[in-house]
């Protein structure tokens, strides 16, 4: 065999690049080194996750200072039981996302949760101007301070298919505002455009029971839903208003006009299928519809009572947050806050909020999103637009200790109650006797 001998040019040139090849990889080697790791836990919804993803992998391809690791959890619950095993062995991540507990200053003394008031202090976003200034019990504590990143706020909704609409000769433009000519509607949808689903809720705790106070413009809980004396239990401000409601709904369960109502979010399937005509959900859903072809929808507010109120009031803003978790290293600390300034830039949280149906994180993403965009949805823009301005003192939110045990129980009552097994009374009434055994 042959042996080919290089010459010394040759040699050298070799030489030339393969040190060139390996500087590179050193530099390569030394920069992937140099970026601080960051991790992001959360449990959103499979279309929500989507966009969250896109969003993560925009930031890391911008820059290479910080990489940003998610990890999805199947449920709230999973996530939380994750989170509490990392801290115990104190590998938490940066940021979770926790849902709203009614209790935030609660959450916010637990020693391995750093405020972002704090956060924000050391590493400020600039000119930062939040879309909802007024949210006392969301996100912030009784001095109005942002105890976590509200990125996945939202609001309950009526959705309604606009070709069942028209089907059933009604104005897509002109949905129903109150719940005694919502009825109207469904019965032509159930008798006219022949919907086998006229009516169906998702989150019925929070569109039946907690919403009903601030639409009606009437308090949820004592103590001015709990914001104004944090040492005396709430109790709620059950009233005729509430069994008129529930016992509405029976009646509509009865002529087949409410066929679904979940405590969760599984109801939405049903709309998105184009099974049911109308949904009353959180409006997070609003990704998945627009995501499915040949789905044609509207946004409308949640029905009101003409007996109580002249003009139907807003709903509490609640949703999920981002929290930051303390104990991190500085450099990480400092990583965490620049990702979320990230996420604060109007071209980015405008497009969130557009592809989710989260509520927008600023003013400038409100201002930035596209108005074709709200052209396309019946409703969409009108509904958004009027969260901007401060809450009223009933619209704030509420606060009541211990509400994660407690919203179960009331869950189970309203199951009963709809089905027709305990009266709407005796319904309400086991739900105050619960929650005052329940320790506060």
């Amino acid at each position: 065999m042959k042996k080919f001998l290089l010459s010394g040019a040759s040699r050298t040139m070799l030489a030339v690049r393969y040190a060139c090849a390996v500087g590179v990889a050193l530099a390569a080697g030394s920069a992937a080194q140099a970026a601080t790791e960051i991790q992001v836990w959360h449990s959103l919804s499979d279309t929500n996750k989507a966009e969250f993803d896109k969003v993560v992998k925009q930031y890391n391809s911008d820059q290479s200072d910080v990489v940003v690791k998610t990890r999805a959890f199947p449920s709230q619950q999973a996530l939380q039981s994750e989170t509490r095993a990392a801290i115990s062995a104190k590998k938490a991540p940066n940021l979770v996302q926790f849902e709203d507990n009614h209790s935030p200053e609660v959450v916010a003394e637990h020693k391995a949760v750093l405020p972002l008031y704090e956060l924000l202090a050391k590493y400020p976003i600039k000119d930062l101007n939040w879309f909802l200034p007024g949210t006392a019990s969301f996100t912030k504590d009784a001095k109005g301070r942002l105890l976590a990143f509200p990125f996945m706020a939202e609001i309950p909704v009526m959705f309604y298919n606009t070709d069942l609409y028209k089907k059933a000769g009604l104005d897509v433009k002109a949905p129903a505002r109150t719940w005694q000519d919502l009825q109207g509607e469904l019965l032509k949808l159930r008798d006219v455009a022949q919907s086998d689903c006229p009516y169906a809720t998702s989150d019925q705790v929070e569109v039946h029971i907690e919403n009903l106070a601030p639409i009606n413009n009437q308090t949820y809980t004592s103590n001015a839903n709990g914001l104004t004396v944090s040492k005396v239990a709430s109790n709620f401000q059950f009233d005729t208003l509430y069994m008129r409601h529930i016992s509405l709904m029976v009646s509509w369960k009865r002529s087949l006009l409410f066929t679904k109502h979940t405590s969760g979010n599984e109801a939405d399937k049903a709309f998105t299928s184009g099974e049911c005509a109308v949904l009353t959900s959180g409006s997070g859903a609003f990704g998945e519809f627009n995501a499915k072809r040949g789905l044609s929808f509207g946004v409308a507010p949640l029905p009101f009572y003409a007996q109580a109120t002249k003009q139907g009031g807003r709903p509490f803003v609640s949703g999920s947050a981002f929290w930051a978790m303390d104990g991190r290293p500085q450099a990480e600390e400092k990583a965490t806050a620049g990702f979320l300034a990230f996420l604060s830039k109007p071209v980015v949280a405008a497009a969130w909020h557009q592809r989710t149906g989260f509520l927008p994180l600023t003013d400038a993403a409100f201002r930035a999103s596209d108005v074709s965009f709200y052209s396309k949805v019946p409703g969409a823009q009108a509904v958004i637009a009027s969260m901007r301005d401060n809450p009223t003192a009933n619209e704030r939110g509420f606060r009541m200790a211990n509400y994660d045990r407690i919203q179960p129980v009331i869950d189970r009552e309203l199951d009963d109650a709809f089905e027709g097994k305990t009266p709407p009374m005796a319904a309400l009434n086991n739900v105050q006797a619960r929650a005052k055994n329940l320790p506060r």
